[in-house]
C-alpha cells in the first residue's frame, strides 16, 4: 500500500490530532490546517502534493467557495471530503454535489472507523465498490436486531441499501432495524433491512425492505443532490 499525504483542514485540533493518529498508524503522512489560509497554503505546496483533502467548510465564510479553491491550489481534480458536521444545511449540500466533493466523513468517528471511511478516496482502484450507484458516506450507524443494538460507521448509501463497517458483520440475510442521518438533512432516516453481503475485512451490505415515507424523501432528496 502506497504512502499519502493527507490534508487535515480543521478548525478543532482534537479532530485534527485523531485523524492525524488514524493516519499515522498505516504510515500515511498528514497536513494539518487550523484555518483556510493554512489549508490552501497545503494545497498548493508542490513538494509535499496532498492526495486527499478532508474539509470543515466553517474555515471559510462560503464553504463551496473554499472547497474549489482547495483544488485549484492543489492544480489538479484531488478527492476532497467534507467534514459532516460543518455542513449547515441541505442546499449546501446540493451545490457540494457541484462542485463536486468526494463524500463525507463524521467528526466523531473513532480511531479504528477513520481509515476505513477513507479508503474508498485514498484508493478507489482497489476499493470493491458494489452494484449499483452508491454515494460514499461516513456516518454513524445504528443497527438493531432484536433487542441487541450495536454501532457502525457507513461506507456508502444508495437508493437501495447501505454499506456499513463493522468489525462484527452479521450474517447474510439477517433482519434488522436500522437508523442513521444523513448530512445536511433534518432528521433520521429508519429503516427495515436485510444483510445481502457480510465480509470480515470489509463490513456488511444492508439492503432496504421498508422506508418509512418522511426517512424515504429524506434519502432521495440525498441522493438527488449528488445525481444532479
Amino acid at each position: 500500500m502506497s504512502v499519502k499525504t493527507i490534508l487535515v483542514a480543521h478548525h478543532d485540533a482534537a479532530i485534527r490530532d485523531r485523524v492525524a493518529a488514524a493516519l499515522a498508524d498505516a504510515r500515511h503522512a498528514c497536513v494539518p490546517a487550523a484555518t483556510a489560509d493554512a489549508a490552501r497554503r497545503a494545497a498548493a505546496d508542490r513538494s509535499t502534493p496532498v492526495s486527499l483533502a478532508l474539509v470543515d467548510l466553517s474555515l471559510a465564510p462560503d464553504g463551496v467557495a473554499f472547497v474549489c479553491a482547495l483544488r485549484e491550489d492543489a492544480g489538479r481534480p484531488i478527492p476532497i471530503v467534507v467534514f459532516a458536521g460543518s455542513v449547515p444545511s441541505a442546499s449546501e449540500v446540493a451545490a457540494l454535489a457541484a462542485v463536486p466533493v468526494s463524500g463525507y466523513l463524521n467528526e466523531s468517528a473513532n480511531l479504528a472507523g477513520i481509515l476505513p471511511a477513507l479508503a474508498p478516496h485514498l484508493f478507489p482502484d482497489n476499493f470493491n465498490r458494489r452494484a449499483g450507484h452508491r454515494i460514499t458516506l461516513a456516518v454513524p450507524v445504528s443497527v438493531q436486531v432484536g433487542p441487541a443494538i450495536t454501532a457502525g460507521t457507513s461506507l456508502n448509501v444508495g437508493a437501495g441499501g447501505l454499506g456499513v463497517r463493522t468489525m462484527d458483520p452479521l450474517p447474510k440475510g439477517t433482519a434488522l432495524e436500522l437508523v442513521f442521518r444523513l448530512p445536511g438533512q433534518p432528521g433520521d432516516v429508519r429503516a427495515s433491512s436485510r444483510v445481502a453481503w457480510s465480509d470480515r475485512n470489509v463490513g456488511m451490505g444492508l439492503r432496504f425492505e421498508k422506508v418509512a415515507a418522511e426517512s424515504q424523501d429524506l434519502l432521495e432528496a440525498f441522493i438527488a443532490t449528488r445525481d444532479n
